[in-house]
């Protein structure tokens, strides 16, 4: 089982080859291939690299499926007795990816 632990836009996410995953919008159009460099760890058939904090030897290649919105998250302010009500809402603009593989150089 390969797999590897990536820094994307301020989070860190275990991703794996074939999959998909939803993060913070990147600047790049849907159909084009991206190189993640920022990558913590990697689990290649069985051995296990830990950079400190990344590794320089490996990248992620990922392409841009869809640029997406999240769900709403609704935000509520209230002061009793004094009639502020204040109802916000937000929804975090995601870019979907699909890993296509890890790769390892020497």
């Amino acid at each position: 089982m390969n797999y590897a632990i990536i820094e994307t836009s301020g989070k860190q996410l275990w991703v794996e080859p074939g999959r998909f995953y939803d993060v913070n919008r990147l600047a790049a159009n849907p159909g084009d291939t991206i190189i993640l460099g920022r990558v913590l760890l990697v689990n290649n058939n069985g051995q296990v690299d830990i950079g400190k904090p990344c590794l320089p030897n490996v990248n992620i290649r990922a392409t841009v499926l869809t640029h997406l919105r999240g769900p709403k998250i609704v935000v509520y302010k209230m002061k009793p007795k004094k009639g502020f009500r204040n109802k916000k809402g937000h929804r975090q603009e995601l870019t979907r990816l699909m890993i296509e593989k890890i790769e390892v150089s020497n």
